[in-house]
């Protein structure tokens, strides 16, 4: 409801995209569950949304490709008695390649990291919810992955089939959850400039002996509104997901990707 603080576990919290979104959330009154692998970036992380925005916020360290690491967390998280009212899960993301059929060892891992520990881990974090729509309380579920769920991306091999994998996950939970008043969304990203990216993107400029601005002009052509997004932008559209906003919206597959895919 607007107005009312929410208390919203965010994994990835210390990312180049958890960062912008942990920041906006706390900013807005919203009390957070901090969750990622270091425990260092966690503790500062929290100590600096603390001193400067309002909320009660926490921590919890998690390696989600690790199945004690994720019992541990929900172990946590249950004894730590807090309700939530939000979820942003971004689920561990396989590096880029071409390798159309991996091993089945390989898969079996990609799965293990991408998936099968995320999704017990946004099990654990389900637990806690008590949604009351009759009351106008309502819990929020946003999956952050990428356009390939939308794309078949040539250079993102294993990926199209692991986020096809939460699209279909995200819209059997909306399905199963709704009449308890669970919302279940993803957020697709296209090219988003987190200072990862912007690094990288600074190398390859470097490698073609251009200009980043040339290259950024280069790789963005083929895009609408001709860039690359920003976590703050992303920030923006899981604030909204996690609002009143998606209050009618569940199953849903938002692409956030400045136009890039033209589909009806």
């Amino acid at each position: 409801m607007p107005g009312i603080s929410k208390t919203i576990l965010v994994t990835g919290a210390t990312g180049g995209i958890g960062l912008a979104v942990c920041s906006r959330l706390a900013k807005a009154g919203n009390s957070l569950v901090l969750a990622a692998r270091d425990s260092s970036k966690l503790q500062t992380l929290r100590a600096q949304l603390s001193n400067t925005c309002p909320g009660t916020h926490s921590w919890i360290s998690v390696d989600m490709t690790r199945d004690d690491s994720v019992t541990e967390f929900a172990e946590k998280l249950t004894a730590s008695t807090v309700i939530l009212d939000g979820v942003v899960l971004m689920p561990p993301q396989d590096p880029p390649t071409n390798d159309p059929l991996p091993s089945s060892d390989k898969w079996r891992e990609i799965f293990q990291n991408s998936f099968v520990g995320p999704l017990s881990l946004l099990k654990a974090a389900i637990a806690t919810m008590q949604p009351d729509p009759a009351k106008g309380r309502r819990s929020k579920i946003v999956i952050i992955s990428g356009i390939s769920s939308a794309q078949v991306m040539g250079h993102y091999a294993s990926s199209n089939v692991l986020r096809c994998a939460w699209l279909a996950e995200a819209k059997t939970l909306a399905f199963a959850l709704g009449e308890r008043g669970i919302h279940v969304n993803t957020l697709s990203l296209g090219g988003t400039l987190t200072p990862g990216y912007a690094a990288s993107l600074e190398q390859r400029a470097a490698t073609a002996g251009t200009t980043v601005a040339q290259r950024l002009a280069e790789e963005t052509s083929n895009v609408p509104l001709r860039k690359y997004g920003t976590p703050d932008e992303v920030a923006v559209a899981v604030e909204g997901l996690l609002s009143a906003f998606s209050d009618h919206m569940t199953g849903i597959n938002v692409l956030h990707d400045g136009g890039f895919i033209r589909a009806y």
